[in-house]
């Protein structure tokens, strides 16, 4: 039996575990204080009992200070496996925070008290971000219990705040320690499909614009006494569709490969039906290839409000957001997706194929400090929904994958 085989049937046997496991932390949620929740320490204290029984070595914890939090700071941890060599590196970085559950009513249990359906554990962040987390402690406890040294040492990143911007995750980790190196792997199982075959190595840019309408509120049947904010907003959104002509260029990297320009939320009005609104606001999700510069989309959308302005004599005042530049991509010939390419081969039977996408991930912390990330997991996209779940196959065959990669020359 070669080395894979026997941690890959050690795996297999952690299976009851490692539900447990998913069901225990379900139970320890951790939501961020701007969520109304406490923080991460409770589940932080937890996962540190598991490292120090589970073979794993200097564990640190970086405290960035949260006055919010329930203990004045959110815990980062990261411990390292030894392997045979410390040449490089091979991180699986998780967050233990999650978001909170929503509307109750929506569902079906107890979204802290998980259970299981049909091969499923659900509960709020079995999927996001337990799955992964829960796989990749179990591949090092494979190789712990097996006596196996992996080929490099294997580091985990267990952080914070990472639903809520990173900024005392893994953002706070990257600014207060030297323990990431340019020759190591660096995996977040944050991102992926249902077939497992999707390696995130790219990002767009993102711009989120809110633009506010002013005209002059009047009588429905008087409209020459007023100026309709509402009329010159909906032209306004139709100009913007205009963009994506302007910018019209694909990138087969990408998942659309194009730039998207999508109006999203509406505020309300008026509350009545004859009342010719003075004032109006909607919002607006651009996600731009990396070729074009959110300078330059951002002027040509001022060019357009401009003229709408003319147009319709009302003032528009347009506010950002959220802006964050395109992360410098992760080539697609990297180690790191190289190795998951054929560590998904060999456990999934799939071909994997490196791409970039729309929304936006912790990996793009990783890229602009200048290292080579790669987003990977085989999942459903439940993340954030009501009745959550995560597939148990998926957590167990997720566990081999890393295991695989331990392996790896």
């Amino acid at each position: 039996m070669t080395q894979l085989e026997k941690i890959t049937e050690r795996i297999d046997s952690f299976r009851n575990e490692m539900i447990d496991m998913q069901i225990k932390l379900c139970s320890l949620p951790a939501i961020s204080p701007s969520s109304g929740g406490e923080g991460e320490v409770k589940k932080a204290e937890f996962l540190m009992d598991f490292l120090e029984n589970n073979g794993l070595s200097d564990i640190e914890v970086i405290k960035a200070p949260d006055l919010d939090a329930s203990c004045g700071y959110r815990p980062n941890i990261l411990a390292y496996y030894k392997g045979r060599s410390s040449a490089k590196t091979i991180w699986i970085m998780t967050h233990a925070d999650i978001v909170p559950p929503g509307e109750l009513a929506q569902w079906r249990g107890d979204p802290f008290k998980a259970w299981i359906e049909e091969g499923k554990i659900f509960g709020r962040g079995t999927e996001d971000n337990h799955q992964n987390m829960v796989a990749s402690l179990y591949a090092i406890k494979a190789f712990h219990e097996e006596g196996v040294r992996p080929n490099y040492d294997v580091g985990v990143a267990l952080v914070a705040d990472e639903e809520t911007g990173s900024e005392k995750g893994i953002n706070y980790v990257l600014s207060h320690t030297n323990a990431f190196r340019k020759q190591d792997m660096i995996i977040v199982p944050d991102a992926g499909n249902k077939d497992g075959t999707m390696i995130e190595v790219a990002e767009k840019s993102l711009l989120w614009l809110k633009f506010k309408t002013i005209g002059k509120q009047a009588h429905g049947s008087t409209p020459e006494r007023g100026i309709n904010s509402f009329k010159a907003a909906s032209f306004l959104v139709a100009e913007l569709n205009n963009l994506y002509t302007i910018f019209p260029d694909k990138d087969p990297l990408f998942d659309p490969p194009i730039s998207t320009f999508e109006p999203t939320k509406k505020e309300s009005n008026v509350p009545n039906i004859n009342t010719i609104p003075g004032e109006d606001i909607f919002y607006m999700d651009s996600r731009i290839l990396p070729k074009y510069t959110i300078k330059e989309v951002k002027k040509k959308i001022e060019e357009m409000t401009d003229k709408i302005k003319n147009e319709f004599k009302v003032k528009i005042v347009i506010e950002e957001t959220s802006k964050a530049p395109a992360a410098p991509p992760t080539s697609a010939d990297a180690p790191v997706v190289h190795a998951l390419k054929r560590a998904i081969k060999t456990i999934y039977k799939k071909d994997a194929k490196a791409i970039g996408i729309g929304g936006g991930t912790v990996a793009a912390l990783f890229r602009r400090a200048d290292f080579d990330a790669a987003c990977w997991s085989k999942i459903d996209e439940t993340a954030h929904q009501p009745n959550e779940y995560s597939i148990i196959d998926n957590m167990v065959g997720d566990a081999k994958v890393f295991a695989h990669i331990f392996l790896q020359e």
